[in-house]
């Protein structure tokens, strides 16, 4: 049983760095223009699913964001095109500090698990040796 909770604690924690990872990546990139006929940063989210073979979750994939942006005035960019109008992502920041947040606590509470688990199972061994 303490196995099985160190390595389902392991598979929040995997999740949830990649999830952190994910949303640095989008915070890095939300002003990073871009001519206005090309595609902006296109938003990374991260995609989990139960793993059926060894508890826990396992990161199925990522999906992308749509690539569209928005425009904005800018005519001294470099970028910009003969209208003045470049292309940034379209990406909240407030949004995107809230799932840091979340991401965060989530790695902690996993992380937290983990040490819990070892701590018990460190105990029982004393018990063993006595």
């Amino acid at each position: 049983m303490t196995f099985d909770a160190i390595g389902i604690a392991g598979s929040g924690m995997r999740a949830h760095r990649v999830w952190l990872d994910a949303l640095s990546d989008n915070i890095a990139n939300m002003n990073t223009a871009v001519p206005a006929d090309e595609e902006a940063f296109r938003q990374r989210y991260v995609a989990v699913q139960a793993d059926q073979e060894r508890g826990g979750i396992a990161v199925s994939g990522v999906v992308w964001g749509d690539g569209e942006g928005r425009l904005a005035y800018e005519p001294t960019n470099p970028l910009a095109d003969d209208a003045g109008y470049v292309r940034y992502p379209d990406i909240d920041l407030g949004e995107q500090m809230s799932y840091l947040i979340l991401a965060q606590r989530g790695y902690q509470a996993n992380a937290a698990v983990v040490d819990r688990a070892k701590t018990s199972y460190e105990a029982a061994l004393q018990i063993g040796r006595r």
